[in-house]
């Protein structure tokens, strides 16, 4: 239950964030071209909380404007408002379309202002993500970004990787023609290739120090998978030392807890026999599903005998056994880590080139998305996100700041795209007027707004959906 509460309050942390910062932008450019705001708010629905600021200094009207004798009550500040449900939030300006606006404030609305104006307040919002983004990996890249030397381990034969000539020692220096330092760059450029064909080049650095190109060939490469691991189903290894096989953290109401195991019992036995690393307990358990397994645990200097039933596990066609229980946690030789780290007047190229690169992935996944080449049951909803800011918030400010940079790059991105009721719907709209010299008629915006709601809909309840049946 407190697992629970956690990951609901790194989500709750996580998208106030995000949110603030993009209505922000918004905000901030639309006093910049002098349009009245009239509430800020974080999230949706009933405020909880509410303040108004100042209310705004007496602008003079412009001179090319006639002014009606009948004026409304002075203007009163922007309400800033936190409310009930934390899954967006907006900014409400004066406009037209919105509401009476009395005719000595029609120079303040959103909708008297030119079109240029209008395209900037409503871009503001997604560039103000990005920016966060650039800001966030440049913290990174200035402090220092802690990572694993992508070196190979032993490397079955029978694998993707086996065929294609990898040996255990090799340390993968870059990935189609692209430099990588460490396991997770590794991941990052393989994730780029799911559901393509082709071939993968990987530049390996042997173990005498000199530089060998292996090829991986691919079709529709794990277009059909729900949870893609592109590393493990090219069967690469990430060296580790020998960890024994000794429990860190028990899943609540898992086999483990049921079994009566401990954090900080190491196992010894399992069936008899010897168990030498933390690879060789998995092995066992993997292979044993809804099998009893016998084990003999070291607790506190003490062999105790005990036995496990793993639960039945299905991910991507292959079964396997799980108990629930993690690893405990090891501090790496240092030369299995690597500090990647620039100095903070030269860490803004870094930061920007890893946003580029993150942005054109996403708008690549969001293209194989719409084509097919990847399953839509790869779609993340709010319980996903819960649970990865919550591990990243666990695992320290390092990576709750990149999990933040990464989540606001596909924010920014998703609110871009030409959809009615985001951003980039009004953009589209914004666009044509420019080049139609008057707006689209009504009638479409209000038949497009209607489109674009059914489908963010659709698409919020596939996320939630795929959400539940990855619990």
């Amino acid at each position: 239950m407190m697992e629970v509460l956690q990951s609901i309050l790194a989500l709750i942390v996580t998208l106030s964030i995000l949110v603030t910062i993009h209505e922000f932008g918004h905000y901030w450019v639309a006093r910049m071209f002098n349009v009245h705001v009239l509430r800020f708010s974080v999230g949706f629905g009933k405020p909880i909380y509410m303040k108004r600021g100042p209310a705004p200094e007496s602008v003079p009207v412009p001179s090319d404007q006639e002014v009606s004798t009948r004026a409304n009550e002075p203007l009163k500040g922007t309400e800033f408002a936190v409310a009930a449900i934390p899954l967006g939030g907006y900014v409400k300006m004066l406009d037209e379309r919105e509401g009476f606006v009395p005719d000595d404030q029609l120079h303040l609305a959103f909708n008297r202002k030119p079109v240029g104006q209008r395209i900037a307040i409503v871009a503001a919002g997604p560039i103000a993500n990005f920016i966060l983004a650039i800001v966030a990996y440049w913290v990174l890249f200035s402090v220092g970004v802690a990572g694993v030397v992508p070196l190979l381990g032993d490397i079955d034969p029978d694998s993707k990787a086996g065929r294609s000539g990898f040996k255990a020692g090799q340390e993968i220096v870059a990935i189609d023609g692209q430099e990588v330092k460490t396991w997770s760059d590794v991941n990052l450029m393989l994730f780029k290739r799911i559901g393509e064909s082709g071939t993968i080049v990987i530049k390996v650095k042997e173990a005498s120090s000199y530089d060998s190109t292996l090829y991986v060939e691919i079709g529709d490469w794990m277009s059909e998978v729900e949870e893609p691991y592109p590393v493990s189903d090219l069967g690469l290894v990430l060296k580790y030392p020998e960890i024994p096989a000794r429990i860190g953290a028990i899943v609540a109401d898992g086999r483990a807890e049921q079994a009566g195991l401990l954090a900080g019992d190491e196992v010894i036995r399992a069936n008899g026999e010897s168990v030498p690393s933390w690879v060789s307990w998995v092995g066992v358990i993997r292979a044993n599903p809804e099998v009893p397994v016998s084990l003999e645990i070291l607790r506190t200097n003490e062999l105790i005998k005990v036995t496990v039933k793993p639960a039945r596990t299905e991910r991507n066609g292959e079964v396997f056994g799980f108990i629930g229980a993690s690893r405990e946690a090891i501090q790496l030789p240092a030369e299995m880590q690597r500090n990647v780290s620039y100095p903070v007047y030269f860490a803004w190229i870094p930061a920007v080139n890893k946003t580029w690169e993150v942005t054109v992935f996403t708008l690549a996944s969001i293209k194989k998305l719409i084509i097919g080449a990847i399953s839509p049951k790869n779609l993340s909803g709010p319980i996903t996100i819960a649970q990865v800011a919550h591990a990243t918030a666990q695992s320290g400010l390092a990576s709750f700041v990149g999990f933040i940079a990464l989540l606001s790059i596909s924010l920014g991105v998703l609110n871009l795209l030409p959809i009615p009721v985001l951003d980039g719907g009004h953009l589209l709209y914004y666009f044509i007027e420019l080049v139609a010299g008057r707006p689209v008629p009504e009638r479409i915006q209000v038949w497009g707004l209607q489109m674009g709601m059914f489908l963010i809909f659709s698409i919020m309840l596939l996320a939630f959906y795929n959400d539940l049946t990855r619990l």
